[in-house]
C-alpha cells in the first residue's frame, strides 16, 4: 500500500518532477503535507490530485540581464517569465525558484511568475542614450513560449518592441507556438534581425512526454521549424540537452530530421544538473527507468569529471573525456550526412533606432 502523504513516490500526471522538495541552499524548513486539507487527500486511485497552475504576476524594475558568459553567443537576455509550465525534469533553470522560497521541483511548474510590464521596461530602456544594440536572446531562462504565453502575450509585446526599434533579437524554444508569432518575426527576418532556435530532445512521443510532459510533441516542434524555415526565418535546431542512455541513441535520427525541415544550423547541449536537478533527474530515473539508472548516472558522471554536474565555463556546455567526444564525433558526422552546420548567423544591428518615449524631452526634436 502506497503512502499518500507521501507525494515523493508518484508523479503528478501531466508534471514533470517527481517531488516537491524546498531547496537546502538556503536554509528553508522542510515542508510536510497537512492531511487534513481536502486537495491533499483527493487521490484518484494510486495518483494524487491534478496540479492546477499558479500566476503570480509581478513588476520588475529592470527587465534585460547582462551576462560575461564565454560559453554564451550573448552578452544580454530577457526571461517574460519565471517558472516553467512545460516540467522539463531535466531544466536547469530550476534552482533559480529558490530565491522565491519555492521548491524547484514541482512549484517551478507549476506556481509562475509573469512580467506584463516587460515590453514597457524595455522601451524604456532601449531609450536610454548610454544603451548600445546587440543581439538580443529571448528564453534563455524559461521558455517564452510556455502555455501561458497564450493569455499574457509578454513574449510578442517584447518582439513588437524589436520591430518599432530595428533591434536583434535571437529566440530559444521549446514550443511550436513560435509560429503564432509569424507576422512579426517575416517582418524582422527580412532586415537579418531574428534567428529561431527550437530545441528537439527526442524523436519519440512517449519519450518527450515522460522528459517535457507539458510541451509541445517533436513532430509538431519540427513542423514549426519546416514553417520558419519555409517563410525565410532563420531557423535552428538543438539538442538539448542530450541525456545518455535515454535519448542519446536519437542523435543521427534527429539530425536528419532537422535538416528535412529545412533548419540551417544545429548544436547540442549535453544534458546539465545543477543543484536540486540532480537529484530530481534520479528520482525520476527510478520512477520510470529504474533498470538505467546505474548506467545513466555513470556516464553523466563521466561526461563531467566525475561528478553529477561540472559548472565550469567551458566545459559546462561541451562536457568532456570520452563520451563527450563521442557524442560530438556523431553529431559531426550525421551534420555532414546531412548538409547541415555550425550556427553562423549574424544579426544586424546597424538599423537600431531608439523609441521615443511619450512625455519624454526628446519628443521636442
Amino acid at each position: 500500500m502506497v503512502d499518500k502523504h507521501k507525494e515523493f513516490y508518484l508523479a503528478r500526471k501531466g508534471r514533470g518532477a517527481p517531488s516537491n522538495g524546498v531547496s537546502q541552499r538556503f536554509n528553508l524548513q522542510d515542508r510536510e503535507i497537512d492531511g487534513d486539507w481536502l486537495d491533499e487527500r483527493e487521490w484518484i486511485g494510486d495518483s494524487p490530485a491534478p496540479l492546477r497552475t499558479d500566476v503570480t504576476t509581478e513588476f520588475p524594475k529592470s527587465i534585460i540581464t547582462y551576462n560575461q558568459s564565454p560559453d554564451l553567443p550573448f552578452d544580454r537576455s530577457i526571461n517574460a517569465y519565471r517558472g516553467c509550465e512545460h516540467g522539463c525534469v531535466y531544466c536547469y533553470a530550476r534552482p533559480t525558484h529558490g530565491y522565491h522560497d519555492l521548491s524547484p521541483g514541482l512549484d517551478f511548474e507549476s506556481r509562475l511568475f509573469a512580467k506584463p510590464n516587460a515590453a514597457d521596461l524595455l522601451r524604456r530602456t532601449l531609450a536610454k542614450p548610454a544603451y548600445r544594440p546587440a543581439s538580443l536572446a529571448i528564453g534563455t531562462n524559461t521558455d517564452p513560449y510556455q502555455p501561458i504565453e497564450k493569455r499574457y502575450r509578454i513574449t510578442r509585446q517584447i518582439l513588437e518592441v524589436m520591430l518599432e526599434t530595428l533591434h536583434p533579437v535571437v529566440i530559444t524554444t521549446k514550443s511550436s507556438r513560435v509560429v503564432e508569432d509569424f507576422d512579426l518575426l517575416a517582418q524582422l527576418a527580412v532586415q537579418q534581425l531574428t534567428a529561431v532556435a527550437i530545441s528537439v530532445t527526442s524523436l519519440d512521443p512517449q519519450t518527450a512526454r515522460l522528459l517535457e510532459p507539458r510541451a509541445p510533441a517533436p513532430a509538431r516542434r519540427l513542423d514549426a521549424v519546416r514553417a520558419l524555415s519555409d517563410a525565410g526565418i532563420y531557423a535552428h535546431v538543438n539538442i538539448a540537452p542530450v541525456i545518455p542512455g535515454i535519448t542519446d541513441h536519437e542523435i543521427e535520427a534527429i539530425v536528419a530530421a532537422a535538416a528535412d525541415c529545412g533548419a540551417k544550423s544545429i548544436s547540442f547541449i549535453p544534458m546539465r544538473l545543477p543543484h536540486e536537478v540532480a537529484p530530481l533527474f534520479e528520482q525520476w530515473l527510478e520512477n520510470h527507468y529504474p533498470e538505467r539508472k546505474a548506467k545513466v548516472m555513470s556516464i553523466v558522471r563521466q561526461i563531467r569529471g566525475g561528478k553529477r554536474n561540472d559548472p565550469g565555463f567551458h566545459s559546462r556546455m561541451r562536457g568532456q573525456g570520452p563520451w563527450a567526444d563521442l557524442i560530438r564525433t556523431r553529431i559531426g558526422i550525421a551534420s555532414r550526412k546531412a548538409g547541415i552546420g555550425k550556427a553562423k548567423l549574424k544579426l544586424r544591428t546597424d538599423l537600431f533606432r531608439r523609441p521615443v518615449i511619450q512625455g519624454s524631452q526628446m519628443e521636442l526634436f
